[in-house]
């Protein structure tokens, strides 16, 4: 399978979200576009505590809010996945990488990641 190249809008997009939530005061502890087997398309994937406790719909829904707020189009929105940060995906890179002093613009892919396969991503944040 051939995957999709990943653009320089896309990732722009993704810092501005993430910039976004950090105004918001919504601490993100990983954000990065992932190209997943499961779905075979990129997603945004972002992880952080106050998502996990808002739980899925309320998650979106705040990220809609906080985008929002910013004046951010909803139409400019990509197809974001929460994670919870016991996902053991998550678990793992925080692991891995957590400890980096930076992971931004750093590629990955090819590898199992937790019980996911990563075919490839581009990372904002792990910590």
């Amino acid at each position: 399978m051939v995957t999709e190249t990943l653009v320089s809008i896309d990732i722009e997009r993704g810092a501005e979200i993430l910039r976004i939530l950090d105004a918001a005061k919504l601490k993100v502890c990983v954000a990065a576009w992932m190209f997943l087997s499961e779905y075979e398309d990129w997603r945004l994937v972002i992880a952080a505590r106050p998502f996990d406790s808002a739980g899925p719909r309320s998650a979106y829904t705040l990220l809609r809010n906080s985008l929002a707020e910013a004046g951010f189009a909803p139409h400019k929105i990509p197809t974001v996945l929460f994670l919870p940060t016991t996902d053991r995906s998550i678990r793992d890179l925080r692991r891995i990488f957590g400890k980096a002093k930076s992971v931004e613009g750093l590629r990955l892919g090819g590898q199992m990641i937790g019980d996911r396969f990563l075919q490839e991503a581009y990372v904002y944040r792990i910590s």
